[in-house]
This record gives C-alpha cells, sequence and structure tokens, in this order.
C-alpha cells in the first residue's frame, strides 16, 4: 500500500483492493453505497467514526477528510493494509479453484471489525437477508443517536423494549449476548486470543450463536483467519470442488479463503 495526503483526503493506491467487493460483500452492514462521480463510493463507520471513502478508475482510494493520523490508526488497520493480499492469492492459486476465484474476486479484503459490533451484527443475520439486516442495524444505531450501543447499554433492554428494532425472535438473543457480555460472563478479548475449539465452544455459549455465527464472528469480528463460516453456498463448494477435504495448505488462512469462494460460487454458481 501507498497513500499520500492530498489537501484533507487521503488517497491510497492498493492494487488488492476493491470497494464493491469488500464492503457489499456480507462481512458487514452498516457501509452504504452512494451516488457519485467515482468508479465507486460508500460511507459508514467503524467504531463510531464516520468514513466516506471512494475509488477511482485508477483504483486509487480517496478517504475524503480524514488526517492522516486517524488513518494510520484507525483505517489503515481497518482495511487490512499490512496484509500481502498478493502473497496470500498466490498461494491460494496452487489451487485450481481458489485460482479462478481469486481472479474473479480479487480486490477482496478481510476488514478487521469491532468484535461486540460483529458479535450482534450476525446475531442478527441469522435467516436474514443483507437489506434487512443493514436495516436493523441502522434502527438500533438511530436509538442511540447515531452510534452503537455498547453492551451495558444494551444489556438494560428487554425483548420487548426492542420491538422498534423489528428483529423478531433475535431481540431475545441480542439481550443475551449483551448481559453475557456486560457481566464479564463472556470475554470478548478472552475468545479473540483463545484456542480456536475453545473460542468457538464460548461463543456458542451465547443463545442464539450456532456454528456458523461463531465461525463469522471468530473470522470477521476478531481475525482468527483459520475459522471457515460455512453457508449453503460454501457447502456446494464443498461438496462440488472438496469432497475429499479443503486444500490443507489453505487452511491457516481458510477463512480469507472462503470469502474469494463465496463471492465466486455465489455469482458463477452451474
Amino acid at each position: 500500500m501507498d497513500y499520500f495526503v492530498k489537501n484533507s483526503d487521503i488517497i491510497v493506491y492498493e492494487p488488492h483492493f476493491d470497494l464493491d467487493e469488500t464492503l457489499d460483500c456480507g462481512q458487514a452492514f452498516r457501509w452504504k453505497k452512494i451516488p457519485s462521480d467515482f468508479k465507486s463510493a460508500y460511507e459508514g463507520s467503524f467504531l463510531n467514526d464516520y468514513l466516506r471513502i471512494s475509488q477511482t478508475e485508477k483504483n486509487e482510494f480517496i478517504f475524503h477528510n480524514t488526517d492522516e493520523s486517524v488513518f494510520l490508526n484507525k483505517w489503515k488497520d481497518y482495511f487490512d493494509f499490512d496484509t500481502d493480499y498478493s502473497e496470500l492469492k498466490r498461494t491460494f492459486s496452487e489451487d485450481e479453484t481458489l485460482s479462478k476465484a481469486c481472479e474473479f474476486a480479487g480486490g477482496i479484503r478481510l476488514l478487521r471489525q469491532d468484535s461486540w459490533e460483529c458479535l450482534i451484527s450476525f446475531i442478527i443475520s441469522q435467516n436474514n437477508n443483507i437489506p434487512r439486516i443493514k436495516g436493523i442495524l441502522e434502527r438500533l444505531c438511530e436509538h442511540w443517536n447515531g452510534k452503537f450501543p455498547t453492551s451495558s447499554q444494551l444489556a438494560e433492554e428487554t425483548p420487548d423494549s426492542l420491538s422498534f428494532l423489528r428483529s423478531g425472535f433475535r431481540a431475545k438473543y441480542i439481550c443475551d449476548a449483551s448481559q453475557r457480555t456486560a457481566g464479564g460472563i463472556t470475554d470478548l478479548a478472552t475468545i479473540a486470543s483463545a484456542p480456536i475449539n475453545e473460542a468457538r465452544k464460548s461463543l456458542m455459549e451465547i443463545k442464539g450463536v450456532g456454528p456458523k455465527v461463531a465461525e463469522c464472528v471468530l473470522l470477521f469480528g476478531m481475525h482468527r483467519t483459520e475459522a471457515f463460516p460455512v453457508d449453503v453456498w460454501i457447502r456446494r463448494v464443498l461438496e462440488q470442488f472438496y469432497p475429499d477435504g479443503f486444500p490443507e495448505f489453505a487452511v491457516p488462512h481458510g477463512g480469507i479463503a472462503q470469502q474469494y469462494l463465496f463471492h465466486y460460487i455465489r455469482n458463477n454458481f452451474r
């Protein structure tokens, strides 16, 4: 990644990055595509800091109205700019199917999200579609004056008091996750650094958190790249292309490989 400061903007050049493929692939839900004169533009928040970001036809990325120190201390890490995705894709491309997936959607990057926000987001994602997930999260943040509520704030709520979210059965799971986290029963920082199977088990002690949600929280909220969420699309990939098991060499970063495969199979399944 290379960058320079231009007036009040940060201009980044990173060939292994695409806004649409990264921000609209189902790993984060607080980003909204907005009209612009650029190739693509989004606005959203991370840890309640707002960002407007655009992509030019030359694959330059404009972090609008962003201070250099904020870019280096927050957004550089969030967009995982310190990871060499060219090397990851070179390794993945030893496998024929992964090679095609990387070529199809080579601009995907794994966002380094906040574990608490990610936990609530993926609890809400169960049996849901992306527009509705975004709508529930938008109502949640609007209720707290545009900020994502803390676990302590949400722990004071009940399924009835959260009826304004229109989240259905998920409200009781939001309450349980909030009460456990605020009360110290569930320590997300400890889980993030625990052995992977222990981390999975701890997350699934939260009501409504099954294997898929646990894997999503580990991958997207804790950057445990060995986590491997399996939905209907990835199950098709595994059945069709990997009946004898996922390639061993890709397992340590299987979650990132999964992102390429998910985007590829969802758009090209026959």
